[in-house]
């Protein structure tokens, strides 16, 4: 059987705004993962392993400016 492949998914706010938009892999967040706020802005960004937050993860201001980083095993 082939290896399972990533899926691109955008999740939406209500009013059709989008959310958050990555992939999965198996029903699990996987890759590359960036989340927004209802007013369009990047709130989020950063990369899961089978549903795992991996890496650097960065949080950001309205205005788009850096507020902090954490690192996940």
């Amino acid at each position: 059987m082939p290896a399972a492949k990533p899926v691109r998914e955008v999740i939406k706010y209500g009013d059709g705004t989008v959310k958050a938009r990555g992939q999965r892999l198996g029903g699990e967040l996987h890759g590359a993962w960036k989340f927004f706020r209802l007013d369009g802005s990047l709130m989020r960004s950063g990369s899961f392993d089978r549903g795992r937050q991996v890496g650097v993860w960065n949080t950001y201001t309205r205005d788009g400016a850096l507020v902090k980083s954490t690192t996940f095993g």
